[in-house]
């Protein structure tokens, strides 16, 4: 949302709306201190003790969770709308945040008992992921499955109690074609190898864990297939189209708002400091430059453009939802290279505002400099690859299947 501009979950007014804006109001307030502690967020390679309790009092966490179990069961755009206003003080954070609120919706769709299980205990519960599935190895046992592998990227994981983790379920029938499948773990059945030490997002503790033989109950597990848009298993408790959504096809969209906060912060940091700074050359007024005003124009409707395209399809999606109405291939691949898409321009537009800047973007006491790292990092997701956004969206547009199977 663009500054003094209140985001809208395109609904009718009502407790939805009032339950959204107060999350929204909680989002804001906590900008301020988020930003003042983003250097030690840094420093750490993981969210602050204190960042973390801030976020489990304000309900963030919860943001997507059932109602049944107290959590707020907002729209979706909400991901993208309290990850924009988190990632204005820091994208490391905003990036933890929308991660691990992402997992409570998705537990949503696994069966009842798995639900029972991890929330019965602690609703407050976070749950970390790595939807690598290459990287994992599954066979089908009696009860359940085995399981073996080693994941990178697990967001949040040294703050989680359980994980989701992708893998390729193995058959002695090739005639049985490749399964894609999600493991709900235990911390007590995954290592935790303490591997990031990265340039941007440094903060996110997004390091690998380890599978070595693990036996993963049947109703800890759901098949990717279950997730593609519609009934799932969990849909008998929990029956509101927020869990009938298609995950993967939506799956930038976990992460999207992460990169406009980014973007739309540097903008603001950007246009403060062009206000007032003078020229270290000529003393002139760099407002006054038609170039400064230039960028400032590009940049804006980059990240507008960008926030207008990541809120459309969600709500579009939601309203899909709504009529029981399951999108077809082209409609999936469309969510990905739009979000792949928008993503990247809100990564021009740092990009851009970075070279303008010139000397003064160098220095690590400022917040250009990080904002411009975790710019790229966030780019760097495969989820914010548009060569491969594109290719499959090409590809299906042009009468081929996708060659995405998680869609």
């Amino acid at each position: 949302m663009a500054p003094g501009q209140e985001p809208s979950m395109g609904q009718s007014a009502g407790s939805g709306e009032r339950a959204y804006a107060t999350m929204i109001a909680k989002a804001r307030s906590l900008v301020p201190q988020l930003r003042e502690r983003a250097a030690r967020t840094e420093e750490l390679r993981h969210l602050p003790p204190e960042t973390e309790r801030d976020l489990h009092d304000a309900g963030l966490f919860r943001m997507l969770q059932p109602k049944r179990v107290g959590g707020a069961e907002l729209d979706y755009v909400a991901l993208i709308d309290c990850a924009e206003l988190i990632s204005r003080a820091d994208a490391s954070v905003a990036w933890n945040l929308a991660n691990l609120a992402s997992h409570h919706w998705m537990l949503g769709m696994f069966a009842q008992r798995a639900q029972d299980l991890v929330w019965g205990t602690d609703p407050d519960v976070l749950i970390a992921s790595s939807f690598i599935f290459p990287a994992g190895r599954a066979s089908r046992v009696e009860g359940g499955y085995r399981l073996r592998g080693s994941w990178p990227f697990s967001s949040g994981v040294g703050s989680c109690a359980w994980n989701m983790l992708a893998s390729v379920v193995s058959s002695d029938d090739e005639a049985d074609g490749i399964e894609y499948r999600i493991f709900l773990l235990p911390r007590a059945d995954y290592k935790i190898l303490d591997t990031w030490n990265v340039a941007g997002l440094r903060g996110t503790g997004s390091s690998d864990v380890e599978v070595r033989d693990a036996f993963v109950p049947e109703h800890l597990t759901v098949a990717v297939g279950d997730l593609a848009g519609g009934a799932t298993p969990g849909s008998k408790v929990n029956p509101n189209p927020l869990y009938a959504l298609p995950v993967f096809s939506l799956f930038p969209y976990v992460l999207s708002g992460v990169a406009l906060g980014n973007a739309q912060a540097c903008l603001d940091d950007y246009t403060e400091v062009a206000r007032h700074r003078i020229s270290t050359y000529n003393r002139a007024k760099l407002s006054d430059f038609q170039s400064t005003q230039i960028k400032i124009a590009e940049a804006s409707a980059k990240i507008d453009a960008a926030r207008l395209v990541m809120r459309a399809a969600c709500t579009e999606a939601m309203q899909d939802a709504r009529r029981n109405y399951s999108p077809d291939m082209t409609t999936k691949t469309r969510y990905r290279r739009d979000g792949a898409f928008s993503v990247n321009l809100c990564t021009d537009a740092v990009s851009m505002l970075f070279a303008a800047s010139g000397a003064r973007g160098l220095f690590t006491t400022g917040v250009l400099q990080r904002q411009f790292r975790d710019a790229h990092a966030i780019n760097s997701h495969l989820a914010f690859n548009f060569d491969a956004a594109g290719t499959n969206y090409g590809r299906v547009a042009l009468g081929l299947p996708s060659e995405n199977l998680t869609l």
